[in-house]
């Protein structure tokens, strides 16, 4: 069961038409390293977008094989069974069977298997098996297995499962050669077969979907097989247990839980500072000499009020977006995930929602839009619309930019409680008023629109393994890539249009008064004040919360630009202290407690349209996120005014 360490052809990015490659299906249950495996066969250069009429995320690369064939190589969502229940179920089903509209049928799936936990997917190989399609097992996670003493004999595997066995582990590119070399065999095989019996290309034409009998007969055979070909390991893995011991005890468990999500936000914010002080003095010195030489005009205040000020206000917090997805993609990467989803599915359950809602709820960290399309894991309908309509409410990264700069300016930086920064606890408890309120949420959506209880939670927890650095760099680094593609295209035009309603038209003759009172922004936010006046919102408040529908976090680059604007250059270097000395602290809680609710993205609510295919859900949550964000800024600013901080 030794896999080779020889080392994995390189990937290489297409140059023409694919329609000669050998098309490759990666095919799993959830955690088992598919994933993993695709990034070392393919590398860093790959292709993501999503299949066609559906927001399922479609992942391709291309690998050379030893051989010199092109091997287009398809990344499908996790699955348990191709008897679909779930949209990435029946993604994948679909790809398997070449029913998808506009995709080639693979010539060969490759079942990925974790090595150390053979029970379900022994039933899935078997279920492709019966696609008729080629295949290839490839053994995934060999090394830990070892280590936890298991027994694997691949070669009886292999003939049970009428398929070849590969060891692999893709985290160290071993095996990759060898699995190659054996897809290649196998669909060079096939097509043999194909040749000399004159049978049209196999797999998929004549299936049906199993019935739930014949699923049990599936699963029944899976374990005579894992019995005849798996022997247990000769000496426990108690490090696993040890480890499980503690972090699935319902109290230390949940108190470690609990200790590493404040770790993950004090780092946030306070490990970020000296990278965030050398981006806002790259941003002052590129203001600075651009102001140097260009005369005064539109263009000068253009290019330094409205592009460098707006954009750079935001792209200031790139390392604090790129911690939070680090700790994210380790604690994923390492195993713990699962065993944190296990923890809180009791609390979760109390609210109605189900445990497979974690996952969705903890990547709503980094952008609810991701969340809000992991709900597809969730088989039940009600469940999987009760965690979309409350998705948003989790913190996602485009809120730091606004928390980090209020914070900053109201908060004083000092320590408390033994050494702990101020200010990250008060960014720790907007983290933790997100989750709380959509657990209330959820619990209310329950008793308003159905009243069923939440199915069971039921889940394989993967074996703990060390993360692979390259792996999690290029993750942060791709996550970073697109933080910055927005800055350079949403949050850029947005700016721009901010600087123009700003500044046009200019100031009257005589006039009284800055100039921005009288430009178009001056006009649409003197109009609007009124209604938000009772939440102590002033009018530069209410311009920066229309643009900030296209993203929250142009909120931020809009009041850079509305403060630059208004005051010249040095406000816009300092938009911390502009707003410390405008705004009064009730106000600046108030904006704080908005932004806990508000539905400030317009790129969710359409994801929710396109998930729940309804104009209904999104509204519902527009309106609801709504209302609260306006009550929940309201209680806050009026109890701030009566503790005299108005």
């Amino acid at each position: 069961m030794t896999p080779s360490a020889t080392t994995a052809p390189g990937p290489m990015t297409p140059t023409g038409p694919a329609a000669d490659a050998l098309r490759v299906a990666l095919v799993g249950n959830p955690n088992s390293g598919k994933t993993a495996l695709f990034n070392a066969l393919t590398g860093s250069r790959q292709k993501v977008a999503n299949y066609a009429g559906v927001t399922v995320e479609r992942k391709e690369g291309l690998v050379i094989s030893p051989s010199g064939r092109r091997t287009v190589v398809l990344d499908l969502p996790g699955t348990y069974s191709l008897r679909a229940r779930s949209p990435d179920e029946v993604v994948t089903r679909d790809a398997v069977l070449g029913h998808l509209a506009g995709e080639v049928p693979p010539d060969v799936v490759i079942c990925v298997a974790d090595a150390t936990n053979l029970r379900l997917v022994l039933r899935l190989a078997l279920e492709l098996k019966a696609v008729g399609r080629p295949a290839v097992l490839a053994l995934n996670m060999v090394d830990i297995a070892q280590r936890q003493g298991l027994d694997i004999d691949t070669d009886r595997l292999s003939a049970e499962l009428g398929m070849p066995v590969i060891g692999t582990v893709a985290t160290r590119r071993r095996g990759i050669s060898e699995l190659v070399t054996a897809v290649e065999a196998r669909a060079e095989a096939d097509a043999a077969a194909d040749a000399e019996t004159g049978r049209p290309q196999s797999g998929g034409h004549g299936w049906t979907e199993p019935s739930a009998a014949e699923i049990r007969h599936l699963h029944r055979e899976a374990e005579r097989i894992l019995k005849a070909c798996v022997r247990p390991p000769r000496r426990p893995d108690t490090w696993t247990g040890r480890m499980d011991d503690v972090l699935l005890h319902p109290v230390w468990g949940i108190a470690i839980l609990l200790g590493i999500l404040f770790v993950m936000f004090q780092a946030v914010f306070a490990g970020a500072k000296p990278v965030m002080d050398l981006i806002t003095a790259g941003f002052d010195a590129l203001s600075a000499l651009v102001a140097q030489r260009l005369p005064e005009g539109l263009l000068r205040s253009l290019i330094c009020e409205g592009i460098i000020a707006g954009v750079g206000s935001v792209v200031v917090f790139l390392p604090q977006i790129l911690i939070l997805f680090l700790f994210i993609i380790l604690l994923e990467d390492v195993g713990y995930m699962a065993r944190a989803a296990f923890l809180l599915d009791r609390i979760m359950g109390g609210a109605g929602l189900h445990g497979r809602a974690f996952i969705p709820l903890l990547s709503s960290f980094a952008c609810a839009i991701p969340g809000i399309m992991a709900t597809r894991v969730i088989d039940n309908r009600r469940d999987r619309l009760t965690t979309i309509l409350v998705a948003p409410l989790m913190t996602c990264s485009a809120r730091i930019p606004v928390y980090t700069l209020i914070i900053s300016a109201f908060v004083p930086a000092r320590q408390v409680l033994g050494g702990l920064s101020l200010q990250g606890l008060v960014f720790f408890g907007l983290y933790a008023a997100g989750m709380l309120s959509a657990l209330a949420v959820a619990w209310a959506v329950r008793k308003v629109f159905w009243r069923s209880a939440s199915e069971p939670f039921l889940m394989e927890l993967p074996a703990y393994k060390v993360p692979d650095p390259a792996n999690v760099l290029r993750n942060v680094a791709l996550r970073g890539h697109i933080f910055l593609r927005r800055a350079g295209t949403t949050i850029l035009s947005m700016m721009v249009l901010i600087w123009f309603l700003c500044t046009v038209p200019g100031k009257p003759a005589g006039a009284a008064g800055p100039a921005i009172d009288y430009s178009f922004a001056g006009v649409i936010g003197h109009a609007i004040g009124p209604l938000l006046a009772p939440i102590g919102f002033s009018w530069q408040m209410t311009v920066a919360l229309i643009p900030g529908m296209a993203a929250r976090e142009v909120a931020v680059g809009a009041l850079g630009t509305v403060y630059a604007v208004s005051g010249g250059e040095e406000s816009s270097r300092v938009l911390g202290a502009s707003l410390a000395h405008q705004w009064s602290l009730a106000s600046a809680l108030a904006f704080l407690a908005w932004y806990v609710f508000a539905p400030q993205c317009a790129s969710t609510l359409a994801v929710v349209k396109r998930e729940t295919n309804s104009w209904r859900w999104p509204l519902i949550m527009f309106g609801y996120m709504t209302g609260l964000a306006y009550l929940a800024a309201f209680i806050v600013y009026r109890t701030a005014v009566a503790m005299g901080a108005g």
